[in-house]
């Protein structure tokens, strides 16, 4: 029989927020591969987990996904773990899962922690649709054209960043996709966790006011809102006396006009009364 693939996701920083189901399936698994074996070797030891472990990340993933599945068709339980979260958002691990899919290998989730999930829990901003946009590309030509293509989304975006460049990923979303709301999380379920609320140029400006950013940060930016439509008041006349002209019902033209104009109904209902005084 052939083995099982399982997708394990570890604590983001906080060793308690390992699930108990996680630690079973480490310690029954054959193999354990991991990211980073020295950085994994503190959470293995705080559960007491012996389990023997390779390291699987994205400089020699292509090369160990061929190694791994080969132990999988012989009967090889493995289990695949990343330094923090869950594997493959924005972590390695596609490769040895696509392959193992292609080839017919059991592979079973394990959910746990997840950066984007619990930061956008506790953002304050939209979360009924969410856009994950990962790691923005280093370049700054390419920074603006990742930008530019997120611009439109209606869903909150959901960027990952380091600390050395999250000022700049901030300054450049400010001039491509204009001054939103958004949170800034950093050092998510850690000691000095903190979430920074509110405009992105407010958040810029409490980072450049400190000496160094320290911590991974996940960066989320409310979604396109709708315009509204910039009417002067002889254009809002206009578009009153033509609705009028057609004797259409004051209530339905009021609501008609807010919703093209973005502009509340009522006012535009008080406008409607008030010109028909003077007609």
């Amino acid at each position: 029989m052939v083995g099982t693939l399982y997708i394990v996701a570890t604590p983001l920083g906080n060793l308690e927020d390992m699930t108990f189901r996680a630690v079973r399936m480490l310690k029954e698994a054959d193999l354990i591969a991991a990211e980073d074996t020295r950085h994994s070797k503190k959470l293995l030891n705080h559960y007491g987990i012996t389990t023997p472990s390779i390291a699987c990340h994205e400089h020699n993933e292509a090369a160990k996904a061929c190694d791994l599945v080969q132990r999988l068709e012989k009967g090889t339980t493995i289990a695949l773990i990343s330094d923090a979260g869950t594997p493959l958002i924005s972590d390695p691990g596609y490769r040895l899962v696509s392959m193992a899919s292609e080839k017919g290998i059991p592979i079973v989730p394990i959910p746990g922690c997840n950066a984007a999930i619990t930061g956008l829990s506790a953002s304050g901003l939209p979360t009924d649709a969410f856009i994950f946009l990962g790691f923005a590309p280093k370049k700054q030509g390419r920074l603006d054209n990742f930008l530019n293509d997120a611009a439109h989304h209606k869903a909150t975006l959901i960027f990952y960043e380091s600390p050395r460049r999250v000022i700049r990923l901030i300054s450049s979303a400010i001039t491509v996709l204009g001054d939103r709301q958004a949170c800034l999380a950093r050092e998510l379920t850690k000691q000095y966790e903190e979430f920074i609320r509110g405009p992105l140029s407010a958040i810029l400006s409490t980072l450049e006011n400190r000496e160094t950013v320290k911590g991974e940060c996940v960066l989320f930016i409310t979604g396109d809102a709708e315009q509204p439509v910039a009417l002067s008041a002889e254009q809002m006349e206009s578009m009153i006396m033509d609705g009028l002209n057609q004797n259409i019902r004051t209530g339905e033209l009021a609501k008609e006009i807010a919703g093209y104009a973005n502009f509340p109904k009522s006012k535009v209902y008080d406008m409607i009364l008030a010109l028909k005084k003077r007609l």
